[in-house]
């Protein structure tokens, strides 16, 4: 099978160091394999996307020696492959509609139960609020409302025999069904490690995550995962810090994969670790001291941040 790997940045604000990092990985490895290296210009953010910096991708990915094939997929020409996942999830009765706000969330969290986990892959876990008032056991017989949140019903995602056979399996010995992902990164122990999860573990750490934002039209954990389904993305190459959003992907990759006339096959991923500015906070975008345009303006060769990103 051909490694086919991607990299796919916001145009929100210049590349840095961090960016590099991901993007050489991604592109040698494929390279190393006679695979393929995709540029995906994640724009879904509308409200932040800027045409001059997703023209200054272009230009500094060009500069650091990387080529990929062309047109680039943009998340703001795809809104149609999301409506469909969404609609999908929402004849299957796995989506409700969420009112609250980050306030209302911080303010249930205020007294969590002992021993309860504040925060998971999506920041606060959500308390379930609008899930108690959405009818959980029942199918909806209405359309999916349009320019609403919607979240995803992981209990009843995880618990109906027909969505989640494809996801657990039972393991040899073991009392309860697993489901799991490969990591391939240095995060391993040994050459590849199956990271596993049983439906306990993801109901207390996960919690019902945004799918669908009303100022966007899809949230990040759906586009992604009918992204790299559509473009069959096999190896997943990005940071540490997405580590724990893994199994809402899988998860999501199971539930929407045949139905939005997209072959869901599960990836393997290879998490790296982030490039740390001296005091080991990690880069953002606002750091332009640490931007790919400024080295290459102050006359810095591409070969130079390879050896500053420990790649040579």
């Amino acid at each position: 099978m051909k490694l086919i790997t991607r990299f796919a940045p916001s145009p929100t604000g210049p590349l840095h160091l961090g960016h590099a990092y991901s993007a050489m990985l991604a592109h040698d490895m494929s390279v190393a394999e006679g695979g393929d290296f995709l540029l995906r210009i994640d724009d879904l953010d509308q409200s932040r996307a800027r045409e001059h910096w997703e023209e200054q991708i272009y230009e500094d990915l060009s500069w650091l020696g990387l080529s990929w094939a062309t047109p680039c997929r943009k998340q703001s020409e795809c809104q149609s492959q999301y409506d469909r996942a969404l609609t999908a999830l929402w004849d299957k009765g796995l989506l409700y509609e969420c009112t609250c706000s980050r306030r209302d969330i911080r303010d249930a969290q205020s007294a969590p139960q002992e021993g309860a986990p504040l925060l998971g892959p999506d920041g606060l876990i959500y308390p379930g609020t609008c899930r108690a008032h959405s009818g959980v056991d029942e199918v909806p017989t209405n359309s999916r409302p349009k320019n609403v949140t919607l979240r995803l019903n992981l209990s009843k995602a995880l618990s109906h025999p027909t969505w989640s056979s494809k996801l657990f399996t039972k393991r040899t010995a073991m009392p309860e069904e697993l489901a799991c992902f490969i990591e391939m990164g240095p995060l391993a122990n040994t050459r590849a490690q199956t990271y596993e999860f049983t439906r306990e573990q993801m109901l207390a750490t996960i919690g019902d995550v945004v799918v669908c934002r009303k100022d966007m039209g899809a949230a990040y954990h759906l586009a992604v995962v009918v992204d790299d389904t559509a473009q069959k993305v096999n190896h997943v190459v990005r940071g540490d810090d997405l580590l724990e959003a893994t199994m809402i992907h899988r998860i999501l990759g199971h539930l929407i994969g045949n139905d939005v006339d997209l072959s869901y096959s599960p990836p393997n991923y290879y998490h790296h670790p982030l490039v740390r500015d001296d005091v080991g906070k990690r880069l953002a975008k606002r750091d332009d001291a640490r931007a790919i345009s400024k080295y290459r303006s102050e006359g810095a060769s591409p070969q130079d941040i390879r050896k500053m990103v420990g790649l040579d």
